[in-house]
């Protein structure tokens, strides 16, 4: 999409008029070169800790009643995966395409602020997904947990995982034939 005008994502720097004109897809995305160093430390944090064999709550440990047991390294990923999977709970009709759009923008928005120990890899296939206008299938009914939006994220972010289906050029395709051509 050539003719689009890029949009740089700096959070806290973006208006109401500006999502809405992003749930359009009227620009193609690229993240400010200001927040990067603050995704790259958190990051660094996050991977300190699995380095230096701290405990901290969600990152290797379980969760609710299995909050103090902790997760060995090798198995860290695999808990992160399947807490995704097992919040991917969601029923009904699909959101719509802007609706889906937004929320896309709205997570990259929010991680990009650097707080969330993500990796920049995580913002950067986010941000293809929308450039490529490829949406994740949200079902429109479901939530867990108290602020109700755990289930849509789950749903959003399987999809990085190569989990569930998408919208790609119109179609509705597997995650994984998505992310092999995005």
């Amino acid at each position: 999409m050539p003719d689009h005008p890029s949009f740089i994502v700096n959070p806290g720097k973006h208006s109401l008029p500006d999502f809405k004109r992003l749930r359009h897809r009227e620009c193609m995305l690229t993240l400010a070169p200001d927040c990067l160093a603050d995704i790259d430390r958190s990051a660094r944090c996050i991977a300190e800790v699995l380095e230096t064999g701290q405990v901290v709550y969600g990152i290797n440990t379980g969760f609710g009643v299995l909050a103090k047991t902790t997760i060995p390294n090798d198995q860290v990923r695999e808990l992160q995966r399947r807490l995704v999977l097992s919040h991917a709970a969601g029923v009904g009709s699909p959101l719509g395409a802007e609706v889906t759009r937004l929320a896309l923008v709205l997570k990259i928005n929010s991680l990009a602020r650097g707080y969330s120990g993500v990796r920049r890899e995580v913002l950067d296939y986010l941000v293809d997904f929308y450039n490529a206008d490829c949406l994740p299938l949200v079902p429109g009914q479901g939530s867990v947990g108290a602020s109700g939006d755990l289930a849509p994220l789950a749903h959003l972010t399987a999809a990085l995982m190569g989990e569930g289906e998408v919208i790609l050029d119109g179609k509705r395709v597997s995650a994984l034939e998505a992310l092999r051509h995005i």
